[in-house]
């Protein structure tokens, strides 16, 4: 009897693992104390493979932020059901990130902690990935603001600000609750609409807080 040939994997699907392996382990020891031997033990494949099919351990990086910057973007934007009023779709756009930074602690890692201290071209990767999302948060605060003031020519820069703020805090609070042990997304994004919609549904009812009035300074003594 010949030998039982064996089914040849996919590059595709061969790749894919690699990417898994690699975001294990840069996410747990960091970019600079993950080795391509180790990627590669845990991918099951030799590392003259690892190589060949991602070249170097900077490409096999930037592989890893941008696959799982397009998920994070996607799980956002997919929560987010347009037809409820604006504060369900922030809810709901809240709890997606938190879930799925949750669920992929070491993606959440290798975005929010590898790739900006790693030098400029990584820490860009994660800045495309950012402003996609504060573009997002921008265009729901954006349209919830026009219909409560009834105003569809208000620009979105009158609500920029606030989408970067909204989303700052989210990042920090989504480190937060990854290291804290029984904080649930459910939770996190609680405390986020908390935190934030007190305000943005003032603005929407016409209600924005205002700084006081500049007062002089006081006279020198003497």
């Amino acid at each position: 009897m010949g030998a039982v040939k064996t089914k040849r994997m996919p590059r595709a699907v061969r790749e894919q693992q690699m990417l898994d392996a690699a975001v294990r382990t840069f996410g747990q020891r960091g970019y600079g104390a993950a080795s391509m031997d180790e990627i590669a033990e845990l991918a099951g494949v030799s590392k003259p493979l690892v190589y060949l099919y991602l070249n170097s351990k900077e490409d096999l990086f930037t592989a890893c932020i941008r696959r799982e910057a397009t998920a994070l973007v996607a799980a956002v934007q997919a929560g987010v059901r347009t037809y409820l009023p604006a504060d369900r779709q922030l809810w709901d756009g809240l709890r997606a990130f938190f879930a799925h930074t949750a669920q992929h602690p070491d993606a959440w890692s290798v975005l929010h902690l590898q790739a900006r201290t790693h030098g400029e071209v990584f820490a860009a990767e994660v800045t495309a990935m950012r402003d996609e999302i504060v573009t997002f948060v921008t265009q729901l605060i954006a349209a919830a603001a026009r219909e409560a003031h009834r105003n569809p020519d208000l620009p979105e820069r009158e609500v920029a600000g606030l989408a970067e703020a909204l989303v700052g805090a989210a990042e920090s609070l989504a480190a937060w609750t990854n290291a804290t042990e029984g904080v649930t997304a459910r939770q996190a994004a609680t405390t986020l609409m908390n935190f934030a919609w007190s305000g943005l549904g003032d603005l929407m009812a016409g209600r924005p807080w205002t700084p006081p009035e500049e007062e002089p300074p006081p006279r020198p003594a003497g």
